[in-house]
């Protein structure tokens, strides 16, 4: 998500100018999360200015932003020489032609472009989505992984099998903010997160835990095999460098990692051990841990 991958679309106007009425906005991340907006005008402004169609209350947002225009099977996202810049699935546009899901960011909120002849079971679906996912990074919200991990630990605990989870926290990343802006922070989130969805299985429960803070849920992994990934990862993350505005911004994670069998022995009575799940027990195994690997100087994997 940087200036540097800029996509310039030239698109020609289309002769019908009949705004396609089932399309709309849908604010996945920002302060007025899950509202919609109708796309039934031709050209819908979104800025700071209270006299726009669309106005957003941030000081990284100019007055005149962006604008959708929506004309008869067409759908078109142009920036209007904003400061910061608008971008469409991380890329930054002048103008882009939008198709169904695409994701607008401008400032620090994100919409989400929706369209298609069964809209309103689209927003329901998203509305969904917004209560079990993080906006920014999409991946799942503290509030869905806890209610997973209890049932993954149930089961664990059930039926005897393997379970590990990892706490993850990014290195010094109020410095990220501090020098080089929130919006390069909020992209170095974003790109942490889909860089450890993309080392891990479908069956893993991946979320962002608070801030900075991820939590990693590995059913049927020891916890060895989870500090020998966990290693990995830390690895790719700090391999290449995350680039914002054709700035390298270097970034290192540190992780603490614990098994399910450590929150066996944890847990004093363990004759009623699968009616007495607790996974605060269990996270803040591996949390001390996350401690550790910071307290030690940080950009490490602690996992004893």
């Amino acid at each position: 998500m940087g200036k540097d991958s800029t996509v310039v679309t030239v698109i020609s106007k289309v002769k019908n100018d009949t705004p396609k009425t089932n399309a709309c906005l849908v604010v996945i991340s920002g302060a007025d999360l899950g509202k919609r907006y109708i796309l039934d005008k031709t050209s819908t402004v979104i800025g700071r200015s209270s006299k726009v169609d669309i106005q957003v209350d941030e000081d990284a947002i100019s007055r005149d932003h962006a604008v959708v225009d929506n004309y008869a099977g067409v759908v078109i996202a142009r920036d209007l020489e904003s400061t910061n810049g608008t971008f469409v699935n991380d890329v930054s546009i002048r103008e882009q032609e939008l198709r169904d899901g695409d994701q607008i960011k401008i400032g620090r909120t994100i919409f989400k472009f929706l369209s298609g002849s069964n809209i309103e079971a689209q927003y329901h679906d998203e509305i969904y989505q917004l209560t079990i996912t993080d906006g920014l990074t999409q991946i799942y919200n503290k509030r869905f992984f806890l209610k997973e991990m209890e049932r993954e630990m149930s089961r664990s605990v059930r039926y005897d099998r393997k379970l590990s989870l990892c706490m993850i926290d990014i290195d010094f990343f109020k410095s990220v903010n501090d020098t080089f802006g929130h919006l390069a922070g909020d992209h170095v989130l974003r790109q942490v997160a889909r860089r450890i969805s993309e080392s891990i299985r479908r069956d893993d429960y991946f979320a962002r835990y608070g801030g900075e803070e991820f939590a990693l849920l590995l059913p049927e992994i020891s916890k060895v095999e989870a500090a020998s990934l966990a290693e990995k990862i830390r690895a790719l993350i700090e391999q290449t460098p995350f680039e914002f505005d054709n700035i390298a911004i270097p970034v290192t994670i540190s992780m603490g990692v614990a098994g399910l069998d450590e929150y066996r022995n944890a847990v004093s009575d363990t004759h009623d051990l699968a009616s007495n799940i607790n996974p605060f027990s269990f996270i803040k195994l591996a949390d001390d841990r996350l401690f550790e690997a910071k307290r030690g100087g940080r950009n490490q994997v602690v996992s004893s």
